[in-house]
């Protein structure tokens, strides 16, 4: 049915919520608030770059994703008034760099690449990031293309984001499976003309704006279930 299946990264196919447990050691007390308004905070800089100039050839104000997550970070220490030395910095950032894959990621791509189908991931993050990170966990035997949104310079949701997922691959939207844990991710794919498989872990209730998504499941195994 599908020819590719194109996962996003970031919450998707590795935790970011995993430095959390690192953020607690620094932090003690703190860690689980500090993980969860870093990645906040990190989204919503990548919103605010993209949607105060979505010019087509990029945005004026584009930032690369490591640059963003460093300042989303320094942001939210003064606003917990958590002293982030610059060895805690630097230890958090390492740790973002190998964030832990989902126990299922492995065992998903490679299941998908023994039926044939192309895979990809396609991510706000920048080409070094996700170099490291897939490499980290093993994954890049079982990814036909890491696709990063570094080539336009909008981070998702600009439709330019997904687009690329055409350019790269000789397929039509119809395809194409995409593949997120976040609603907006997912909404926003929806929205561009793919299928749309949601990746709800925790139960959430999906945002009440625009299409529900074609799949939804509470792990990334549950993917290989429609196939």
């Amino acid at each position: 049915m599908y020819k590719l299946i194109a996962f996003d990264a970031y919450g998707t196919l590795f935790d970011v919520y995993s430095v959390g447990q690192l953020a607690e050691e620094l932090f003690p007390c703190h860690g689980q608030a500090l993980a969860l308004m870093w990645r906040d905070r990190q989204i919503e800089y990548t919103r605010l770059v993209t949607m105060s100039d979505p010019n087509p050839n990029g945005s004026k104000y584009y930032l690369p994703f490591w640059d963003i997550t460093i300042r989303a970070l320094r942001y939210v220490c003064k606003r917990m008034d958590l002293e982030l030395k610059p060895e805690f910095e630097k230890r958090l950032m390492d740790q973002y760099a190998r964030l832990a894959g989902f126990e299922d990621s492995l065992k998903v791509l490679k299941s998908i690449k023994e039926r044939g189908i192309a895979t990809a991931i396609l991510s706000n993050g920048s080409r070094e990031m996700l170099s490291t990170v897939v490499q980290s966990n093993g994954l890049t035997p079982y990814l036909d293309k890491v696709v990063t949104i570094e080539d336009v310079r909008l981070f998702k949701t600009a439709p330019q984001a997904y687009e690329l997922l055409l350019k790269g691959f000789a397929v039509q939207k119809n395809e194409i499976l995409f593949v997120s844990s976040n609603a907006w991710d997912a909404l926003a794919a929806k929205w561009f003309g793919f299928d749309v498989f949601w990746i709800n872990r925790q139960g959430h209730p999906y945002e009440e704006i625009g299409e529900r998504p074609n799949y939804e499941g509470n792990s990334l195994s549950k993917v290989l279930e429609i196939l």
